[in-house]
C-alpha cells in the first residue's frame, strides 16, 4: 500500500510541474507579441501610392509589400504590417481579393526606425475599382 501514495504523490507532482511549464510557455509567448505602437508611430501617418508585390497571409500578423517611392522619389519595397489572416477573412480579404501589380493608394503608421521601409497598415485603396479596406465596410473610393 505505501507504493500506491507515492504514485499518489509523483503524479500530483508531475501535474504541477506541467501546469507551471505550460503557464510559462503562455507567458513567453505572450511577452514575444509586441505592441504595434513600440515599433511603429501610431501619430504619424504616410500615404504611399504604389503597386503590390506580395501579399503573405499570416498569423499572428499578415504582410503586404507594395513598390511604391520614398521621400526623395526613389523607388522603395515597402513592408507593411496588417492583421492576422483570420481578422482578414472575416473582413473580405482572402488570397485571392489583391494581386501582385494591383496598384494601390495606402496609408500607413511608419516605423520608428529611421530609413526603415515599414509600417503598419492603416487603408488600402484598389484603383482600378475602389476596392477599400481600412473604411467603413463596402467602401469604395473613386
Amino acid at each position: 500500500m505505501p507504493e500506491v501514495g507515492v504514485d499518489r504523490h509523483m503524479t500530483h507532482r508531475a501535474a504541477i510541474f506541467a501546469i507551471a511549464a505550460g503557464t510559462f510557455l503562455i507567458g513567453t509567448a505572450a511577452y514575444a507579441h509586441h505592441s504595434l505602437s513600440a515599433t511603429y508611430y501610431p501619430d504619424k501617418e504616410v500615404t504611399l501610392d504604389g503597386k503590390i508585390a506580395q501579399l503573405l497571409l499570416r498569423n499572428p500578423h499578415s504582410f503586404l509589400q507594395i513598390d511604391a517611392p520614398d521621400e526623395s522619389g526613389a523607388m522603395q519595397r515597402w513592408s507593411l504590417e496588417w492583421r492576422s489572416s483570420g481578422q482578414l477573412g472575416q473582413q473580405g480579404i482572402k488570397r485571392d481579393t489583391l494581386v501582385v501589380g494591383d496598384e494601390v493608394v495606402i496609408t500607413m503608421n511608419p516605423s520608428r526606425t529611421v530609413g526603415d521601409h515599414r509600417g503598419a497598415l492603416k487603408t488600402l485603396h484598389r484603383k482600378s475599382d475602389g476596392f477599400g479596406w481600412g473604411t467603413k465596410p463596402g467602401e469604395t473610393i473613386d
